[in-house]
């Protein structure tokens, strides 16, 4: 990109996609719309349509996993590169064109000024025109609430895919990163290795194309087994204690 790196920062944005053939094109164009100076990477999880040929088609660098790994597979991958690529800072940026690139700067300014280790992109913290059903607003209040009770931290939106992390999270993410349903677990853990995680609002959109994979069924399961394994490791951890 020609705009100027006002951080002097090499930094990445990672794009995990699974079968996002119709809304990829509209995320990497946003992205070299935006102006911000950084390198995209896209995860390609396993995609059975035309994503990884769109990706590369538009010559942007794509990571063809051989089969779906799910979010926390794609992600890690993504930090691999970035901390085998020797990244500062990390950016993780939705395929599905929910995620303004607009708003890159607002999340790297507070890392860069050692603010914070992760910046947030939240629907939440402050009121946004972002609609909601009422079902998924009932799970992120939720998990917003479990969040705060196990690290004093109150996050709004646990769920926010739309996240930059600073080259000493990146190098962490790189070595541990939870496989299942990662952004909620991933709170609890930065807290507990002593990271400061801080939110800032931005505007998200509806997904741009495609099906989202999470369904009624899948949420209350995802609600079910993130809760136990948050309680469990925070009891082995002594974080309740």
């Amino acid at each position: 990109m020609s705009a100027i790196n006002i951080w002097n920062k090499k930094i990445l944005v990672i794009v995990p996609a699974f079968n996002e053939e119709k809304s990829i094109p509209k995320v990497i164009s946003s992205l070299y719309e935006s102006g911000h100076d950084v390198d995209l990477v896209v995860v390609d999880d396993g995609s059975y349509d035309n994503t990884s040929k769109i990706v590369e088609e538009s010559g942007v660098k794509v990571l063809k996993l051989p089969y779906n790994l799910g979010i926390g597979g794609a992600v890690q991958t993504g930090y691999l590169y970035a901390k085998v690529n020797n990244y500062d800072i990390a950016i993780q940026l939705d395929g599905d064109g929910q995620h303004d690139p607009a708003y890159i700067g607002d999340l790297i300014a507070p890392l860069v000024e050692g603010r914070a280790d992760m910046v947030i992109g939240s629907r939440y913290v402050k009121k946004t025109s972002y609609n909601s059903k009422l079902s998924r607003r009932i799970g992120m209040m939720f998990f917003s609430s479990l969040v705060t009770l196990l690290t004093g931290n109150p996050i709004k939106d646990t769920t926010s895919g739309f996240r930059a992390v600073n080259r000493r999270i990146l190098e962490y993410f790189a070595d541990n990163y939870p496989s299942d349903y990662p952004e909620v677990d991933v709170l609890v853990r930065l807290h507990k290795k002593k990271f400061k995680v801080i939110e800032i609002p931005v505007e998200m959109k509806e997904r741009q194309g495609g099906t989202s994979s999470i369904t009624p069924l899948k949420s209350a399961y995802y609600m079910i087994k993130v809760s136990i394994v948050l309680l469990i490791n925070s009891i082995r951890s002594g974080a309740l204690s």
